[in-house]
């Protein structure tokens, strides 16, 4: 695609939300945003043949080649022209994240837009524009969250380049990212953000464990380091459902908002403790940064939205035996079946297994083959 078209394309995307009842200088701003980073974006085989390339991005950059085959020829994603090119980026996030909620609530608020639906966040170019929004909503007495973002997916409507600010992350979670992003190319619910990122969370952790497998066999450092990944998602999920019970205990007390308000940072003090004991126990990035991050139900949620059920998707991997192809089919299958409710639709098709039990691609190499879940009593 020639750069003109590229701007045509995208300057007619961005005008069709316009007419949607959208902030219109919000979305100019993102249009030229998006064109400036496809504008840039250089091929990866011609930046790789540069002879004075330092040794760690040559290695970074031509494993995100071999993620992308691996996606594309054992996973059967839709890679397309994605993460051919890479984009020179000179900060560490491309977008600031904002979300908020209701003080006495774990819902989000949410924002609409034309394609993708109803969406629990809004992501800003630069963080005073997140920061003023901010404002706006706590004024408005709500509670909310600014996080970075370190990557992008066009849904498939463009082909996405690598962003360089994902060449400071380990070979593990920049596998993950890449796979997570190109199942978001490959399949996406309009309306139902939890379920599109926490099965991109699921399918991008796990892949990763694929990948390295097949590349450098199930014993190696890497996949070690990739399991436990996946096994730290499922457990930081597990804790995420036990401490939104306690809030919600609160919430649906029928105590007076302001009341409500007075008690929760007491829960918020256990919840904090509560990670504390956890995070020893985690593998990958840190979850929550409880040095910046002050505890509110827009932060919780945020979490939520990545982490939902996660155990149930491993069910259904122990399913297919561990053939994470068959189940990235079924995930988007089941969702298809029950647009609804596609968290139910896997569980239902999953029988509910032991707590705590995890199939032999998450847990661990065995010389026998993959087992079935045991299911719970």
């Amino acid at each position: 695609m020639s750069k003109l078209r590229l701007i045509r394309r995208i300057a007619l995307s961005w005008c069709a939300l316009s007419l949607c009842a959208c902030d219109i200088g919000y979305l100019a701003h993102g249009a030229c945003s998006e064109i400036r980073l496809l504008w840039n974006r250089r091929p990866i085989e011609r930046v790789l043949e540069k002879k004075d390339l330092q040794p760690r991005v040559r290695s970074d950059l031509e494993m995100v080649l071999e993620v992308r085959r691996f996606a594309a020829d054992n996973l059967d994603l839709n890679v397309g022209g994605a993460y051919t090119t890479v984009t020179q980026v000179d900060k560490s996030a491309v977008t600031w994240i904002l979300m908020a909620a209701e003080p006495d609530r774990l819902k989000p608020h949410t924002w609409y837009f034309p394609i993708v639906g109803s969406v629990p966040y809004k992501g800003y170019f630069n963080k005073e524009s997140a920061q003023a929004a901010a404002a706006a909503m706590e004024a408005e007495g709500y509670d909310t969250f600014i996080r970075p973002a370190v990557a992008f997916s066009s849904l498939g409507y463009f082909n996405d380049p690598l962003l360089s600010n994902l060449l400071t992350l380990d070979h593990v979670t920049l596998a993950g990212v890449i796979i997570h992003e190109l199942f978001h190319r490959t399949y996406f619910l309009a309306s139902n953000v939890m379920f599109d990122e926490s099965a991109a969370n699921y399918v991008g952790s796990r892949g990763a464990v694929g990948f390295f497998d097949h590349l450098k066999g199930p014993n190696s450092e890497d996949s070690a380091a990739a399991r436990a990944v996946v096994r730290s998602d499922i457990e930081f999920g597990n804790f995420l459902s036990r401490e939104e019970d306690k809030l919600l205990a609160l919430y649906h007390s029928g105590k007076p908002r302001a009341e409500i308000v007075r008690q929760r940072p007491a829960l918020f003090r256990q919840i904090q403790a509560d990670y504390t004991r956890l995070k020893p126990k985690l593998s990958g990035l840190d979850r929550f940064d409880l040095d910046k991050e002050k505890l509110n139900n827009a932060v919780l949620i945020n979490y939520q939205l990545y982490f939902h059920h996660l155990e149930d998707f491993a069910a259904l991997d122990a399913m297919h035996r561990c053939d994470l192809r068959a189940t990235i089919a079924a995930i988007i299958e089941l969702a298809k079946s029950d647009p609804d409710d596609p968290f139910g639709a896997i569980h239902r098709a999953v029988k509910p297994p032991a707590r705590g039990w995890l199939p032999d691609c998450v847990s661990g190499p065995t010389n026998g083959e993959p087992e079935s879940p045991p299911v719970r009593p």
